[in-house]
């Protein structure tokens, strides 16, 4: 059995680290390329969370109190290295509430939060009322994963290995199902939120994130839907203000309010993040932990 946190390429001297919460039902696959891509000075971090990959024969998480509690006993496992903490969908309200728990019992609190592909939690009811959902049939639960590129065919046709997608989906469901944000919680860190423009949230819902912290406050528009475009999601990192080289107010650019689209001639400049295969399947077991 191998622990929570996965290290791709461990960085011992790196001065950074990027601690990334995956989606609902999903593992550590879509994010491990990224590791080779941040700068030398940056040591990505994933969380697995139980019943997945080297987690396979660890049961899921009853609810979302003990997933929550074993996160932040891995947060304080990081030792004293600054922490910027990046989720995506469901990740992002696991990276919201645990930036939350890390403030409140007294830090390390992260150096920033990016929430990536999510309503804010204001509307984490209204959000879990439509699908993907609890009530939603195994066939339906595919077909969403399928639709929003999370899925691929070539899973979806092994019967196995499509059961034990919707099976870590549907536990994934019942522990965000439990999700209850106390009314007027917030962050200290600066929070950024990155979002596609074909996905089912706009402008206006980006910016429902803007009273959830004390700090600096950024919507980025992104092209693509859920997962964004394939060449969007294989440089994700670049859109991070926190990873970039601190501006004026020593803040890496993180201090900056609004809405803002996605350069169309960021591909043209130097990268944080160049190769990642954006269309691997986050499969349940199959990556082994390194």
């Amino acid at each position: 059995m191998s622990g929570p946190l996965i290290r791709p390429l461990p960085r011992p001297q790196a001065e950074l680290t990027l601690l990334c919460l995956s989606f609902c039902g999903g593992g550590t696959a879509r994010f491990r390329p990224w590791a080779q891509a941040l700068p030398q000075d940056v040591e990505l971090v994933l969380y697995c969370y139980p019943g997945r990959e080297g987690r396979f024969t660890t049961a899921f998480a009853r609810d979302w109190e003990q997933l929550l509690a074993e996160a932040l006993g891995a947060v304080r496992a990081l030792g004293p290295r600054p922490y910027v903490l990046l989720g995506h969908s469901m990740g992002a309200w696991v990276a919201f509430d645990l930036a939350v728990r890390a403030e409140q019992a007294g830090g390390p609190g992260p150096r920033a939060v990016v929430v990536s592909a999510a309503h804010a939690p204001t509307r984490v009811r209204e959000a879990l009322a439509t699908p993907p959902g609890l009530r939603d049939t195994d066939e339906g639960l595919l077909d969403w994963m399928a639709s929003s590129g999370q899925l691929t065919d070539a899973v979806r046709a092994e019967p196995e290995l499509a059961r034990m997608a919707v099976d870590t989906f549907r536990a994934d469901l019942r522990v965000l199902d439990g999700y209850r944000p106390r009314p007027g919680t917030r962050v200290r860190a600066p929070l950024q939120v990155l979002y596609g423009e074909r996905d089912d949230m706009d402008d206006a819902g980006a910016r429902e994130w803007r009273p959830l912290t004390a700090g600096g406050f950024t919507a980025t528009r992104l092209p693509g839907g859920h997962f964004y475009t394939p060449e969007v999601w294989q440089r994700l990192p670049d859109h991070v203000r926190a990873l970039r080289p601190a501006g004026p107010d020593g803040a890496g650019g993180a201090r900056a309010a609004g809405v803002q689209a996605a350069d169309a001639s960021l591909s043209t400049r130097p990268r944080i993040a160049r190769s990642m295969d954006a269309r691997v399947a986050p499969l349940p077991h199959l990556m082994n932990s390194q």
